[in-house]
């Protein structure tokens, strides 16, 4: 449940070679943001690292002693290289091994004699984590005190967070206003920067945009105060009109 007035704060640590090489592109962060702000949680930073023990323990640490929440993607899979749930655990100095609840999920979804030992990996768990659901491929996440452990893969990663989103709670939902218009962004910049100045409670954002031979900038304005977002859309377009701009609320028409 939101918590009035409290703003929430999250991470998100994606951990891939793959992500580093291009081989892979990342697609979870643009999802959980958006989830977390419907939640009432501002994602706050994001990092990619290596598939290094070192650096997944160094980026853990950090992470969940700065932000309420830490959501990991990648390296629970079943090769050689996923190294994320021992990391975690020795983020934690937790003990690893196969759980017992773990292993049945496996026990239940693969066929007699499919449950390799390299699949059976999937069953490690640090003691004392909690099981993230996964209603897809049925090897499960897992939870340590605010780190949550899930899969890279964007459709697996996607249903294990909305199995554990219960488990989260928000602050006052983040609202946002977009406001276009064919102004270029340095005429609005010294406007813009006084705005700010009056409304330091409302965080202001300038993004230029170029659609076949049309160009302008759109701000986008975010505040948990719907009077005081209100109050600052409002003077905004107030200065777009003055300087002989037309304000567009939404995206530039394409």
């Amino acid at each position: 449940m939101a918590e009035e007035g409290k703003i929430v704060t999250a991470a998100m640590l994606v951990i891939g070679n793959e992500i580093l090489s291009g081989r892979t592109q990342d697609a979870n962060m643009h999802y959980i943001a958006g989830r977390l702000n419907e939640l009432g949680v501002r994602l706050a930073e994001a990092r990619v690292v290596r598939d290094v023990t070192e650096e997944i323990v160094a980026a853990v640490n950090a992470l969940r002693a700065r932000y309420d929440y830490v959501f990991t993607s990648g390296g629970i899979g079943p090769t050689h290289d996923d190294i994320t749930a021992d990391a975690i655990a020795s983020a934690f100095g937790l003990h690893i091994d196969i759980r017992d609840d773990a292993r049945a999920l496996l026990e239940a979804h693969y066929e007699p004699g499919q449950l390799t030992a390299a699949r059976l990996r999937m069953a490690r768990i640090p003691d004392g984590a909690s099981l993230i659901d996964n209603p897809i491929s049925t090897a499960p996440g897992f939870r340590v005190e605010n780190v949550f452990v899930m899969a890279g893969v964007p459709a697996i990663f996607r249903a294990m967070f909305e199995s554990c989103r219960h488990d989260i709670a928000g602050g006052a939902p983040l609202l946002s206003r977009t406001i276009s218009s064919e102004l270029p962004e340095g005429r609005l910049a010294e406007p813009l920067g006084l705005l700010q100045e009056r409304y330091a409670d409302v965080d202001m954002g300038s993004y230029p945009f170029y659609r076949g031979q049309r160009f302008g900038t759109s701000i986008v304005m975010r505040c948990t105060d719907a009077a005081r977002l209100d109050s600052a859309v409002a003077e905004l377009k107030a200065s777009i009109v003055e300087l002989g701009g037309s304000p567009h609320e939404g995206d530039p028409p394409a």
